[in-house]
């Protein structure tokens, strides 16, 4: 029957795609080497090292390490062939991989680029062509964001909106996920930090809506939300010079007219000056707000439902970095979602342990900066009363106050060496 042959169909479909699913590219550095990545050869003089190594604190030691950058004050420029060329049309694909900058980075790059066949790895330079940049770049606190750019006709388009990275010193995973219907996603550490289209969140076309050419703001238009009040007038006795002439000022005795030149009085700020007359501000009743021209049909406007169609054969990193030590790991890219799923598993445990062991290190950070907190105090009290400085006033059985010392606190009414007592005041 039709729900029997549904049914199989369904299953075909799902089978299918599960046979056609395709890691392109996976490298976790599980042999300890960074075999699958060559460096460039051009500009060598500029280029710093990438070695293997793992992070300082290992909680895996078969999963834990990666391609790290050693050199302060370089570019590295590494790359790795695919398996094969992904060419995504008509499917999902995904690019993942993690970073961390146990350096705690202040300037420097940790994204990917995406190449095609054409690709010379040897040629590898800022200004080699690529398909899709990704991940996150720090300089400063000015930038502080996760790259998305897509090229189109040699040129480059960078997302619109400015998506949030880390800047701690934890391993975070970086995962783009392009969808066939010209759509994005962005996680950072699996969780959603964007959702877009290529259209709308890219300039890879012109704009769909453009303004009317043919129209133009009309001349009595008011764009002014306040105007001058005409009703106020200014002061008769508004008008001052901005200083005066000091009537306090005397000659001084030893001037001399002859030599010194007629005495003139200095001149001084006039209290009674206002400055400029101004005229107050009131709501314009005639505004209108702010003037826009109707949107229109944009004549050049051609959609094109291929926008995220790419043909990828290689992976790699172009970075810039003034302190190095930042390791990359988990590298892969797949047209099958659930394989970037599974491979952020490692990520995941490695994530959990390190927030355990940073919070536990800021703990006692904040603990131990306490304590000496502490101990700086008590010992400036401590000099204090050595030095006599730590003075209370106190009352003697309703007298007058008495000066307490630290010498002398605790000796009122002590016998002395002979049995006799201080006299009290």
């Amino acid at each position: 029957n039709m729900w029997c042959v549904r049914t199989v169909l369904a299953i075909l479909t799902v089978y299918l795609a599960a046979a056609t699913a395709t890691v392109y590219f996976e490298d976790k550095f599980l042999d300890g080497t960074i075999s699958k990545w060559q460096k460039a050869e051009v500009e060598t003089d500029k280029l710093g090292v990438c070695e293997f190594a793992k992070p300082k604190q290992v909680y895996d030691e078969k999963e834990d390490g990666g391609i790290k950058t050693t050199e302060d004050a370089k570019f590295y420029r590494y790359s790795a062939p695919f398996s094969k060329t992904l060419s995504n049309k008509g499917k999902e694909m995904c690019v993942q991989f993690s970073v961390k900058h146990e350096q705690e980075i202040d300037c420097g790059g940790g994204y990917v680029k995406l190449m095609g066949e054409s690709f010379l790895p040897k040629d590898f330079n800022g200004d080699t062509d690529y398909e899709i940049m990704f991940g996150p770049d720090i300089c400063g606190y000015d930038t502080r964001k996760v790259h998305v750019i897509f090229s189109k006709d040699g040129k480059n388009h960078l997302v619109k909106d400015t998506i949030s990275c880390k800047t701690d010193a934890l391993t975070h995973l970086y995962t783009l996920i392009v969808r066939p219907d010209n759509t994005f996603e962005v996680l950072v550490d699996r969780e959603s930090a964007k959702n877009g289209s290529l259209v709308d969140d890219f300039d890879l076309l012109p704009p769909k809506k453009i303004n009317d050419p043919e129209e133009k703001k009309p001349e009595d238009w008011e764009d002014d939300a306040e105007i001058p009040d005409p009703e106020d007038k200014k002061p008769e006795d508004w008008d001052q010079p901005k200083t005066i002439v000091d009537d306090k000022a005397k000659k001084p005795d030893d001037w001399d007219d002859e030599t010194d030149g007629e005495w003139e009085a200095p001149m001084i700020d006039n209290p009674d000056f206002k400055g400029d007359w101004k005229a107050k501000m009131m709501p314009n009743p005639k505004f209108k707000g702010e003037w826009k021209p109707t949107q229109i049909d944009n004549p050049d406007f051609k959609d094109d439902p291929n926008l995220y169609a790419r043909s990828i054969a290689n992976i790699g990193l172009d970075l810039w970095q003034v302190k190095s030590g930042s390791i990359f790991d988990d590298f892969i890219v797949s047209d099958d979602l659930s394989e970037c799923e599974a491979a952020a598993k490692h990520w995941k445990t490695l994530f959990d342990a390190e927030e355990v062991a940073d919070k536990k290190k800021r703990e006692e950070e904040a603990a131990k900066m306490k304590k000496e907190q502490e101990e700086a105090t008590a010992k400036a009290d401590a000099e204090k009363a050595a030095k006599g400085e730590d003075l209370k006033v106190e009352p003697v059985d309703g007298d007058e106050p008495k000066i307490m010392t630290s010498t002398n606190m605790g000796g009122v009414g002590e016998e002395e060496e002979d049995g006799s007592k201080h006299e009290e005041l």
